[in-house]
């Protein structure tokens, strides 16, 4: 099991971005996965894990305002199988996202099943 505390993930409205009809992934998006990547080695939380996993996070906002908690999971996910803490988030059988008080980062625990 491992625990990781990071940075508060951009919205999906704006992870992405369209160029050229093509959709690619923001420089705010590119930033907050290289953000993830140092925290990773930072917590020392790159395991590289290859089966199935169980992941829970717990948000906490940066301000009061109001959110949707499903926003979260792109960015994020997308970011912590780049910075190698599994092989590919369709690995994820169970998940668990609970609102906590502001503080603006988010913490996350996976399990292996």
């Amino acid at each position: 099991m491992i625990e990781i505390t990071l940075p508060w993930p951009p919205t999906v409205n704006t992870y992405y971005r369209a160029f050229k009809g093509r959709t690619l992934i923001s420089e705010r998006g590119r930033q907050y996965a290289r953000a993830v990547a140092e925290q990773v080695l930072i917590q020392c939380a790159a395991k590289m894990y290859s089966g199935r996993l169980e992941v829970r996070i717990e948000a906490y906002p940066p301000d009061k305002r109001c959110r949707d908690l499903d926003n979260l999971f792109k960015g994020l996910l997308d970011s912590l199988t780049k910075a190698g803490v599994w092989v590919d988030d369709g690995q994820i059988d169970h998940w668990s996202i609970i609102r906590m008080p502001v503080g603006g980062v988010v913490k996350v625990e996976v399990r292996a099943l």
